[in-house]
């Protein structure tokens, strides 16, 4: 049974949030404040957390950004603020969707459902593959680890999915709809400016001049390129 952190301080919402996952046999712990969203989500074995933005104490954004380094699990902000440059942020800071309300409960169940079953093939205890190596760069595919030289690079699910699968198709451009579709399905309810976001934090991690990136290029009007020698 998936255990799930539902941080919310509507408590209506809070309630019907955790009904119907509930229904779909999840375990669920809710609490109501930033401060105790962070507590919890460091002391606890969860496998998916959702997250309102507008939390009393610490908000949504300030909790994402302090946990985000330590758990790698998928984050899912769950907020009444549309705004794409929220969206952005939000992404920017780790999460790994946006969920509007007012929301359909069966599209928020979807949403947790497919995270967790994506979560759930990345992280399978298959054997060690062999490394992908581009330059002073090395990704351990099953392992879910990335090393830049001899230092490690902490990098959240979706990240690695997106670089992974970029250093397994080196020297090809991909638009952002098909990496898009290759990392968060083609039923996925999201959109490919997430691709955007998602570029932008691997850049910062992995390249040595993030403002001028060698390693994954960008191909205007094309997409992405990694690039391998």
């Amino acid at each position: 049974m998936a255990k799930l952190l539902l941080a919310e301080d509507d408590q209506a919402i809070s309630m019907l949030e955790r009904d119907y996952l509930e229904m779909e046999g999840y375990e669920i712990t809710a609490v109501d404040n930033g401060q105790a969203a962070i507590t919890e989500a460091l002391k606890g074995e969860y496998d998916l957390i959702l997250l309102d933005l507008m939390l009393p104490g610490c908000n949504g954004y300030d909790v994402c950004r302090l946990i985000r380094d330590k758990i790698d699990i998928p984050i899912l902000m769950v907020t009444a603020r549309t705004d794409s440059v929220d969206k952005v942020r939000g992404l920017g800071l780790g999460a790994d969707d946006y969920i509007a309300k007012p929301f359909d409960p069966a599209e928020l169940v979807a949403r947790v459902k497919s995270h967790l079953a994506r979560y759930a093939r990345l992280t399978g205890g298959q054997e060690e593959q062999e490394a992908l190596t581009v330059g002073d760069l090395r990704i351990l595919p099953q392992s879910w680890k990335v090393f830049k030289g001899e230092r490690e690079v902490k990098m959240p699910n979706r990240e690695f999915a997106l670089l992974k699968f970029l250093a397994e198709h080196p020297n090809v451009v991909f638009s952002k709809e098909k990496l898009f579709e290759a990392i968060w399905g083609c039923d996925y309810l999201g959109d490919s400016a997430t691709v955007t976001v998602h570029i932008g934090r691997i850049r910062d991690k992995v390249e040595d001049d993030p403002a001028h990136p060698t390693l994954i290029e960008t191909v205007w009007g094309a997409g992405y390129r990694l690039n391998r020698q």
